[in-house]
């Protein structure tokens, strides 16, 4: 039997389960040099320096 938002039982537990697996990943840290690369691509997206021309 389904509840009010369409989940089963078995959804919820799911659900339940997954969350609690992957939360620790989820509070973690983004690394760094990670966080500099996205700085670097904002800022070619803002100078209009994107291009499709990956050739």
């Amino acid at each position: 039997m389904a509840d009010d938002d369409g989940k089963t039982p078995q959804d919820i537990a799911i659900d339940e389960n997954l969350k609690r697996v992957f939360q620790p990943t989820l509070e973690e840290e983004v690394p760094d040099r990670f966080r500099d690369l996205l700085a670097q691509l904002k800022e070619k997206e803002a100078a209009g320096g994107m291009s499709n021309d990956n050739a």
